[in-house]
């Protein structure tokens, strides 16, 4: 039988939220322990544990027909490559930083000084579209000891907390670009395999979608019902429910979560009373 081969990061930060969007997506994934390569046992598709930054090139070769994938490491070494499917995890920023006792506070000041980092591409092309002239040593590893034992002025590497530069004595002067976890296709893939992809993709983006909403059920007075329901954005319209004491009715909906507490505070002053939030597991459009 045919199956969809995906390429995910063999340990690190990408490993388990990768390993948990596919079991998100109902896919049991047969592994043991350092195992290279597992199938699922419940959807046609076959695991590949990888170096992170291996993974390009196997897509570029064929050998996976998938990946999930750091966007800044797609960037530094597959730009030829496209991916169909942002994640919405493992977010972080491409960052230039220095000591805390430099006098550097933009990019310009890094002009003629030396970079060290583990992205010389990402760099070499941010410093070019911005007329600077930096030295780039490449480092694979902690970047961030570079300052100290007198490699460089300063540093470019991944940022998603920032507590990893504090621990250093660094801070943050630049931004190049912000990451996310994606989902990369190899230009070699088959259209057999595309088909088995495709089903893939319709169960993340139902679980993403999920993720980004929440349920709502409220009730309402009815003489109040049209002003709360000009409040409420749904998949088509809010579901109104007649209830048992004479002039309410319960009213369900879907809200995206960023909206969620302006909406909320909202409901309440237009008269809305009782209401419940809950998350959405899954949402299929």
């Amino acid at each position: 039988m045919n199956k969809l081969r995906i390429a995910i990061q063999k340990s690190g930060r990408l490993n388990q939220d990768s390993l948990q969007i596919l079991k998100n997506c109902g896919i049991s994934i047969d592994n043991g322990k350092d195992q290279l390569k597992a199938s699922a046992t419940n959807f046609p598709i076959e695991v590949f544990y990888l170096r992170n930054g291996d993974i390009p090139q196997y897509l570029r070769d064929g050998v996976v027909d998938i990946a999930i994938i750091g966007e800044n490491v797609l960037i530094e070494k597959g730009s030829d490559l496209e991916f169909v499917e942002r994640l919405g995890f493992s977010k972080c920023k491409v960052s230039i930083a220095v000591p805390k006792e430099s006098n550097a506070t933009s990019l310009k000041d890094l002009n003629g000084k030396r970079i060290a980092t583990s992205y010389p591409k990402t760099v070499q092309k941010f410093l070019d579209e911005q007329n600077i002239e930096a030295q780039i040593h490449i480092i694979n590893g902690s970047v961030e000891i570079a300052p100290n034992i007198g490699l460089a002025d300063g540093i470019c590497d991944i940022v998603s907390s920032g507590s990893t530069l504090f621990k250093n004595g660094l801070k943050e002067i630049e931004v190049l670009l912000k990451s996310e976890a994606v989902l990369a296709v190899s230009p070699e893939i088959s259209s057999e395999r595309k088909e088995i992809l495709s089903k893939l993709q319709f169960r993340i983006q139902s679980v993403l979608k999920g993720k980004q909403s929440k349920y709502v059920l409220l009730n309402a007075p009815n003489d109040k019902l049209e002003s709360i329901l000009k409040l409420l954005p749904g998949m088509r319209s809010p579901t109104v429910l007649p209830l048992a004491e004479e002039g309410w009715s319960s009213v369900h909906t879907v809200i995206n979560k960023n909206d969620f507490w302006e909406i909320i505070d909202e409901l309440k002053q237009n008269g809305a009373e009782g209401i419940l939030v809950c998350p959405i597991e899954k949402m299929v459009l």
